[in-house]
């Protein structure tokens, strides 16, 4: 899976705008059609990651082999029905063997499961941003990537 896949994570709030929306299009289809880029993971709970995933799904129109994939950190175990539902937005899912004992961490060590996976990594991050409860999962989550030595693509621009 790792070398042509990509995985994305970011910060909860983003600043939306056409321009990142058309830089984060461009980039997206260039790792598609240049680095043959065809599986893409996807965590949750960030307006980032609901951006990248409707890029993505836009760009299956024009790419329909390319898959998506949703990473879970809630649910170990899903009935035929919930299964069902998430697959008629991904063309898989699963949920990470590293998260059944990670209890409160359990979205760190899907970040962590994303990032072991990928070869590139789509961020928003800012070093600056620090969330109301003083720790931030996309920042562990960046320096376990850079760690690893994963390519890291980061769309957040300073304001």
């Amino acid at each position: 899976m790792f070398e042509n896949t990509c995985c994305f994570f970011g910060h909860r709030k983003i600043e939306d705008s056409e321009e990142l929306r058309a830089r984060l299009y461009k980039t997206l289809e260039k790792l598609i059609t240049e680095e043959n880029i065809d599986t893409f993971l996807f965590g949750s709970r960030s307006n980032f990651n609901r951006l990248c995933y409707d890029t993505v799904t836009v760009l299956k129109q024009k790419y329909p082999h390319i898959i998506r994939i949703y990473v879970r950190a809630e649910y170990r175990f899903i009935d035929d029905e919930y299964k069902k539902y998430l697959l008629s937005f991904y063309e898989d899912t699963y949920y990470s063997d590293r998260a059944v004992s990670a209890g409160k961490y359990v979205y760190i060590e899907r970040n962590r499961e994303m990032i072991d996976k990928s070869r590139i990594c789509v961020v928003y991050y800012s070093p600056d941003y620090l969330p109301p409860h003083g720790k931030s999962g996309t920042a562990i989550a960046f320096n376990y990537a850079f760690k690893k030595g994963r390519k890291l693509l980061n769309f957040y621009v300073a304001q």
